[in-house]
C-alpha cells in the first residue's frame, strides 16, 4: 500500500518552509519513525519521520525545494518487498559505464550540483574529498582544494619519443590556475539567515532606536560567584555563570519601568503583566533568540539550567517553534565572543534590548583615588517613540545598581 509522507503542520507565523536535506533515496528501506527529510522554517529545523515502515518509492519535492504545511513531497510503499525488487526505468536503461560512474559519486543529497559538476571535470570521487557543508555535503570550494590523483606510470618510450615530449595546454593550466587561486562560491541565504535579515530591517524601519550606554563594576557579582559557585554546582548541577545575574537584574529594572517590557501594536502600546526574556543564542544555522517564560519566577539555577539546555539545543538545531516564540524583552551577550561595546537591534515587536559585553580590568576613580576594577560596558537599545530617555536611562542605572549590589535582588529593592 502506498502511503503519502506531508509536510507537517508549522508554525501560525510560517507561511512555507524548504526542505533541506534527504536523509534517504528512492528505493531505500525505512522504519517507523525514522527521520526522512530535514525541514528547514525561518524558525527551526524540523525533523520528518516516517509514519510507517517500508520502502522509499518516490520523491516528489528535491532538496531545496519550497513546501508548506500538508503538501505530499514523497510516497512510501508499505509492503516494501515488491517496491525493492523493481528496479526503476532509469536504472535499467542505465550503460555499464553509466552505473560505475553513479557508484563513484554519493547521492545527490551529498554532494552540491555545482561541487558535482566540478568532480566529474577533475575525474574525481566522493572518497577523495571531505565535505564540509552541512551533514558533510561536498561543496564547490571542497573540490577546488582538491587536486586529482598523479597519473600512473607511462609505459617506456623509444628514445626518439622521449626527446619531444607532449606539453599540456596552455588554455587548460590557464583555466585551472584561475579557478583554484580566485575561488568564489554563491550560495543561497537559509530560511533562518533571510528571516532575520528582514527582521532587523524591519526593527530599523519601523521603530526610532535610541541606545545609551553605562558601566558597571562587577567585582560584587564576580567575588559572590567566586565564592559560592562550587556549592551552587554540587547542589544544582549547573556552574553558576554570569548570564543568570544580568536575567534577573534586567526583571528587576523592567519591573520598575514598565515600558522596558511592553511593545507596539498598531497605535497601542501593550503593557506586559509578565517576563517572558529572550537570550540571544548562536547556532550553526544562525542567530536565534529562545525565550525565558515568567523568568521572574525562576531562581538563577533554573535559569542556568535553561540558558545551558537552550545552548544545547542550538547546537544541535533541536529548539522548538514554541521556545523561539514570543519574548518581551531581550538580552544579547556578545562578551562570550570578546566584544567590548555595540549597539543592539531590538527585536520586533519588542521595545528594549539589553547588550551585554566582555568584562575587562579597567582603571576607574573611586574617592578620588585610580583603582582597577573589572569593568562591563552595558549598552540598552530601545524605541523612542514610546520609551523617553528618561526611562531608558534609569531602566540601565537600575540594571548597573543591581549587578553591582546584589543583594538588592534578593531584598527586592
Amino acid at each position: 500500500m502506498l502511503i503519502e509522507v506531508k509536510v507537517p503542520q508549522l508554525s501560525e507565523s510560517v507561511a512555507e518552509a524548504t526542505l533541506s536535506n534527504w536523509h534517504k533515496k528512492v528505493g531505500d528501506a525505512v522504519a517507523r519513525d525514522e527521520n526522512l527529510v530535514d525541514v528547514e522554517t525561518d524558525k527551526v529545523v524540523l525533523e520528518l519521520p516516517a509514519t510507517e515502515a517500508g520502502v522509499l518509492v518516490k520523491v516528489l519535492k528535491d532538496n531545496g525545494a519550497t513546501v508548506v504545511a500538508g503538501e505530499v513531497i514523497a510516497h512510501i510503499d508499505t509492503d516494501g518487498a515488491a517496491a525493492k525488487a523493481v528496479p526503476s526505468a532509469a536504472n535499467t536503461a542505465a550503460t555499464p559505464a553509466a552505473a560505475v560512474s553513479a557508484t563513484s559519486l554519493p547521492s545527490p543529497a551529498a554532494v552540491m550540483p555545482a561541487a558535482r559538476k566540478l568532480m566529474e571535470e577533475k575525474s574525481l570521487t566522493a572518497a577523495e574529498i571531505t565535505g564540509s557543508g552541512r551533514g558533510g555535503r561536498i561543496l564547490k570550494e571542497d573540490v577546488l582544494g582538491t587536486r586529482p590523483a598523479p597519473a600512473a606510470p607511462a609505459a617506456v618510450m623509444p628514445a626518439a619519443a622521449v626527446s619531444k615530449p607532449a606539453l599540456p595546454q596552455p588554455a587548460a593550466i590557464s583555466a585551472e590556475t584561475i579557478v583554484a587561486d580566485r575561488a568564489e562560491q554563491r550560495v543561497p541565504m537559509s530560511r533562518l539567515r533571510a528571516r532575520v535579515a528582514e527582521r532587523l530591517l524591519q526593527s530599523q524601519v519601523q521603530n526610532a532606536i535610541l541606545t545609551t550606554f553605562n558601566e558597571v563594576n562587577m567585582a560584587a557579582v564576580m567575588e559572590l560567584r567566586n565564592k559560592y559557585k562550587d556549592k551552587f554546582e554540587k547542589e544544582h548541577g549547573v556552574k553558576l555563570g554570569f548570564m543568570s545575574f544580568f536575567v534577573k537584574a534586567a526583571v528587576a529594572a523592567l519591573k520598575r519601568y514598565p515600558v522596558l517590557n511592553a511593545s507596539v501594536d498598531g497605535n497601542d502600546i501593550v503593557y506586559h503583566g509578565y517576563f517572558d526574556i529572550g537570550i540571544a543564542v548562536s547556532s550553526p544555522r544562525g542567530l536565534v533568540v529562545p525565550i525565558l517564560r515568567d523568568v521572574d519566577q525562576m531562581s538563577l539555577a533554573q535559569i542556568e539550567k535553561k540558558i545551558a539546555e537552550f545552548g544545547a539545543k542550538a547546537k544541535a538545531g533541536k529548539l522548538s517553534l514554541e521556545e523561539l516564540t514570543g519574548g518581551t524583552f531581550s538580552i544579547s551577550n556578545g562578551g562570550v565572543f570578546g566584544s567590548m561595546l555595540s549597539t543592539p537591534i531590538i527585536n520586533p515587536p519588542q521595545s528594549a534590548i539589553l547588550g551585554v559585553h566582555a568584562t575587562q580590568e579597567r582603571p576607574v576613580v573611586e574617592n578620588g583615588q585610580v583603582v582597577i576594577r573589572p569593568i562591563n560596558y552595558l549598552a540598552m537599545s530601545y524605541n523612542h517613540c514610546i520609551i523617553d530617555g528618561r526611562e531608558a536611562v534609569l531602566g540601565l542605572v537600575a540594571i548597573k545598581e543591581a549587578l553591582e549590589d546584589p543583594a538588592r535582588l534578593l531584598l527586592d529593592i
